[in-house]
């Protein structure tokens, strides 16, 4: 996995994501999932394709398990997007760039 997408803590979520004036994407991951490795480079291009137009984040949920709770997230991966701070679309399992793209459509 790269770095190219921002990790989020419990302590940050609030502001990038809730506060958020414009939509976020956040995918809950672990690092030794391996569903989670093939989503890994889809989101690193969706941060770039959608920069300074849709947030993009990552949660590691063995590092900030609240987090996953506080959304119901169960398997991962699992891609939550939100508009106005509230979670409006999801879905999980491996999905592909396409797939994303249509998804982040509609929120836009």
């Amino acid at each position: 996995m790269t770095d190219t997408v921002q990790r989020l803590t419990p302590e940050d979520f609030e502001s990038k994501v809730i506060e958020a004036r414009h939509p976020v994407l956040v995918d809950f991951y672990a690092d030794w999932c391996p569903p989670c490795r093939v989503v890994g480079p889809v989101i690193d291009q969706l941060a770039e394709a959608y920069a300074n137009r849709i947030g993009v984040y990552k949660v590691d949920v063995d590092m900030s398990p609240e987090l996953a709770s506080r959304f119901g997230v169960r398997s991962i991966p699992t891609l939550v997007v939100f508009k106005d701070g509230e979670p409006v679309e999801s879905v999980v399992g491996v999905v592909t760039l396409g797939q994303l793209n249509g998804l982040l459509a509609r929120v836009a």
